[in-house]
């Protein structure tokens, strides 16, 4: 009777240990493209956790890597949601990756910010400047302009993420592209100025390399307003925003639920509070603006830039910026890295 006690002992040990980790699994959703340190992705996840029980664990893939990865793994799929940059969301629809759902809160987001069958439907946007750590700088001038950092003063200073692969690297070769009289046909003027910018040794990093802007190892990125405002007001960096005046872009961000992805129900219980009254106003304070307009405060509006300043930043088709991103990938690879 006891080696029968001890043999139950274990059996109820084991199958308790197999319950515990099914229920773990049951309170987590997994999104690629989640990176702490990237547009206050921290915060959200603990507020995820905390009003719906679920568990994103952070993820630091960037745009192109998670479309690689949803692609390799369609017959199988790890993630439940992702978040990409337009282009991208774009073309995983295409690839039949991401599935339609049509979260909470979906009448409020404006159309042609989200697909209609809601393969992919925005959460919130970023404008691309130059995010400059000032001190870092050693007293040269922030630069005003894409001209600028073409000088030879700025050498060494330069950061751009990975074009070829990250979307914050390819909406900054279309926003200069467009800057210097390129089109969304003609990449021409786009490669010109990164080959020029070789002169200066960039640093071209594959994921956000906002931390690197705080220690000052790299002075002058290529990044969105919402990085360099929290890098001003939350961790109180001498961090300045600059829209160059010969112009830029603004470019929506966006999620999607993954298809087929085995905690399908969790994904959309992620998807429906980042849209929530909550969830936005977590990007809000974080300096991005929310897709549901009402969720900026007056006081975060006051932090950003003279809307005289964002006059210069302009959207473009995103669907053609999308089927242009692998021709000008495949270009840069060729011709610059």
């Amino acid at each position: 009777m006891k080696i029968m006690s001890k043999k139950f002992a274990r059996g109820a040990l084991l199958a308790l240990g197999l319950a515990g980790s099914v229920a773990a699994m049951a309170q987590t959703a997994i999104c690629y493209n989640c990176p702490p340190e990237w547009a206050d992705w921290g915060s959200q996840l603990r507020a995820i956790k905390a009003r719906t029980g679920v568990t994103v664990p952070p993820d630091n893939k960037n745009s192109g890597q998670s479309l690689a990865q949803l692609v390799a793994e369609k017959a199988s799929p790890v993630a439940d949601v992702t978040y990409l940059g337009v282009t991208f969301a774009i073309q995983a629809q295409k690839d039949g990756v991401v599935a339609a759902y049509k979260p909470a809160a979906w009448n409020d987001i404006p159309d042609g910010l989200k697909d209609p069958q809601g393969h992919w439907f925005t959460i919130h946007s970023g404008t691309l400047g130059f995010m400059v750590n000032v001190d870092a700088l050693k007293g040269k001038p922030v630069p005003k302009s894409w001209a600028d950092l073409l000088k030879p003063e700025y050498k060494g200073l330069i950061g751009y993420l990975d074009p070829a692969s990250a979307f914050v690297g390819y909406v900054g070769a279309v926003a200069v592209n467009q800057a210097r009289g390129g089109t969304l046909d003609n990449f021409g003027p786009g490669i010109d100025y990164f080959k020029a910018l070789q002169k200066n040794e960039p640093i071209v990093p594959k994921q956000t390399s906002y931390a690197r802007v705080l220690s000052g190892e790299i002075a002058i990125l290529l990044d969105y307003d919402f990085n360099a405002y929290r890098a001003k007001y939350k961790d109180k960096a001498n961090v300045q925003f600059v829209i160059p005046v010969e112009g830029t872009l603004v470019v929506p961000y966006v999620m999607s639920l993954v298809a087929k992805g085995p905690q399908a129900d969790n994904g959309r219980k992620v998807l429906d509070f980042v849209l929530s009254d909550e969830g936005q106003a977590i990007w809000a304070n974080a300096y991005l603006r929310p897709v549901r307009a009402s969720a900026m405060s007056a006081e975060v509006k006051s932090r950003f830039l003279p809307a005289a300043e964002y006059a210069r930043a302009k959207t473009v088709d995103y669907a053609r910026m999308a089927a242009a991103q692998k021709g000008f990938s495949d270009r840069y690879l060729k011709q610059v890295q």
